[in-house]
C-alpha cells in the first residue's frame, strides 16, 4: 500500500503546556484510524503540521510523498494538498447559503443560483453525504448539528480524496448522532479507497468508525494501540 502521510520524530512547541511529540505514524491509502491524546489545541496544530501550515521544530511530515520543509512556494503548497479533505469545524462555511450553495462551494463561488450543469452533480454528494433533502434549501445557520457535519463531510469529500482528515467531528453532535455519523463517514471514505485519519477523544466515535485506536503518549509522542486514558476515563465514569 501506498504511504500517503507519514511523520517521524515531530516536535512543534505551540505554547500548550508541552511541545506537541509524535514520535513515528504511518497512514497508507485504506487505512481508517483514530488517534486519542490530542486536545482541541493540539489537534489544530497537528492539521496545521500535515498541512503544511506550519513546520516543525523537530522531525519531518511528509504528505503524498513531498516533505513539508521542502515546499518552495505557495503555488506548490497549494499543489500540495491535492488529495487532502479535512472535516473540521475551522472551516468556513456560510450561514446566509443554502446548504446545497455550501455543497456547491468547492466547485464554483457561482452559487446564486446554482450552475444547473453543476446541480445534479451537487445534489449527488449531498446524498452521498447523508444530508436530507429537505434541509438542502434552508440556509445553514438554521440547520441541526449533524447537517452542518454532514455538510462538511460533502465538502472534505468533494474533490476525491485519497486521505480525509477528521478533526474532533463528534464536539457538537449531540449523542444519539454520534455512532450513526461515525458509521456514514467511514463508510463513505472507505466505498472512495481513501484513508481516514480522526483525532477524537470519543471512544463511541472511534469504535462506530473501526479501523484501528492509537492513544498518544503527550510526554513521548509515542502512539500506543488502544484507548489508554480515554478508556479508563469513561470506566470510572461508569461507561457513558
Amino acid at each position: 500500500m501506498k504511504t500517503l502521510l507519514d511523520i517521524r520524530g515531530l516536535v512543534k512547541d505551540y505554547q500548550g503546556l508541552r511541545p506537541l511529540r509524535v514520535r513515528e505514524l504511518a497512514v497508507e491509502r485504506g487505512h481508517v484510524l483514530s488517534l486519542a491524546g490530542f486536545d482541541a489545541p493540539a489537534a489544530e496544530m497537528f492539521v496545521h503540521l500535515v498541512t503544511g501550515a506550519a513546520l516543525p521544530d523537530e522531525g519531518d511530515v511528509t504528505l503524498f510523498g513531498t516533505n513539508t520543509r521542502h515546499i518552495p512556494n505557495p503555488q506548490a503548497w497549494l499543489r500540495s494538498l491535492d488529495g487532502l479533505g479535512l472535516i473540521s469545524h475551522r472551516a468556513v462555511l456560510l450561514d446566509m447559503l443554502t446548504v446545497l450553495q455550501n455543497v456547491a462551494m468547492p466547485f464554483t463561488l457561482e452559487v446564486d443560483p446554482i450552475d444547473p450543469a453543476l446541480r445534479s452533480q451537487v445534489e449527488s454528494l449531498a446524498r452521498e453525504a447523508g444530508i436530507t433533502e429537505t434541509m438542502w434549501d434552508r440556509a445553514l445557520g438554521r440547520v441541526d448539528a449533524e447537517t452542518n457535519l454532514r455538510v462538511r463531510l460533502a465538502r472534505a469529500i468533494a474533490a476525491r480524496p485519497v486521505l480525509v482528515i477528521a478533526e474532533h467531528p463528534s464536539a457538537t453532535l449531540p449523542r444519539e448522532a454520534v455512532a450513526r455519523v461515525a458509521s456514514d463517514v467511514s463508510r463513505i471514505v472507505r466505498a472512495r479507497e481513501a484513508a481516514l485519519l480522526t483525532l477524537t477523544a470519543d471512544t463511541e466515535w472511534a469504535g462506530e468508525a473501526g479501523g484501528d485506536l492509537l492513544t498518544l503518549n503527550p510526554a513521548t509522542g509515542g502512539l500506543a494501540p488502544g484507548g489508554g486514558f480515554v478508556e479508563r476515563f469513561r470506566r470510572v465514569l461508569g461507561g457513558r
